[in-house]
C-alpha cells in the first residue's frame, strides 16, 4: 500500500509538473550546455550507438533538478497509447516539459532512468532511436535501464526520470 501511494503521489507530481506549461510541445533552448560534461573513457565500449555516455557531471556553480519518473501519458487525461513507441515517445516529451518549466532543455540532463515493461531488444531498439531523435548533438545523458514486471498504472510501459542541472 505505501509504493503504491508513494507511486501514485509520484505520478501526481508529474501531472501537476505537465499541466502548469502551456507550451506542452516546444522545448526550450538552454543556455546550460557549458555545464554539462560527458565522458565515455577510452577503455570502455562507446555507448553512443546506444543513446547514452557512459558518465556526466558539471564543473561549473550551480544546483540540480530531479525529476521524477514521466510516463509515455498524453495531454491533461493521461492517454496512454496501447503502442510502446507512442509512450516512449509521450515520455521524453513530459520529460522536455518539466525541464523547460526551469529553462532548460534535454541537454542539461545529467542522468536518467528508464523502466521498461516486459523489456525485450525490439524496445531497447525503439527506445534507442526515440532518445537518438531527442539528443539530435548524440551528448547523450548517463543512464540506466530497468526491466520491470509493471509501473504504477495498468498500460504504463515506459517511465523515465531524470537528474538535471542549472548553472549559476
Amino acid at each position: 500500500m505505501k509504493s503504491l501511494v508513494l507511486n501514485l503521489s509520484t505520478l501526481c507530481v508529474g501531472f501537476l509538473a505537465f499541466s502548469q506549461n502551456t507550451n506542452h510541445h516546444k522545448p526550450k533552448k538552454t543556455t546550460n550546455l557549458a555545464a554539462v560534461v560527458h565522458k565515455n573513457p577510452k577503455g570502455l565500449f562507446d555507448p553512443a550507438p546506444f543513446a547514452f555516455s557512459h558518465a556526466t557531471t558539471n564543473e561549473v556553480e550551480g544546483k540540480y533538478v530531479f525529476i521524477s519518473g514521466q510516463s509515455g501519458g498524453e495531454g491533461l487525461e493521461h492517454h496512454l497509447s496501447k503502442d510502446f513507441r507512442t509512450q516512449a515517445k509521450f515520455s521524453l516529451e513530459n520529460l522536455a516539459t518539466v525541464l523547460a518549466d526551469y529553462q532548460l532543455g534535454v541537454n542539461d540532463v545529467l542522468k536518467i532512468t528508464v523502466l521498461i515493461v516486459d523489456h525485450d531488444q525490439e524496445k531497447l531498439k525503439i527506445w534507442t532511436e526515440e532518445m537518438q531523435k531527442i539528443w539530435k548533438n548524440k551528448k547523450f545523458p548517463a543512464s540506466t535501464l530497468i526491466p520491470v514486471p509493471r509501473l504504477a498504472l495498468d498500460d504504463m510501459m515506459i517511465e523515465v526520470d531524470a537528474v538535471a542541472f542549472v548553472k549559476k
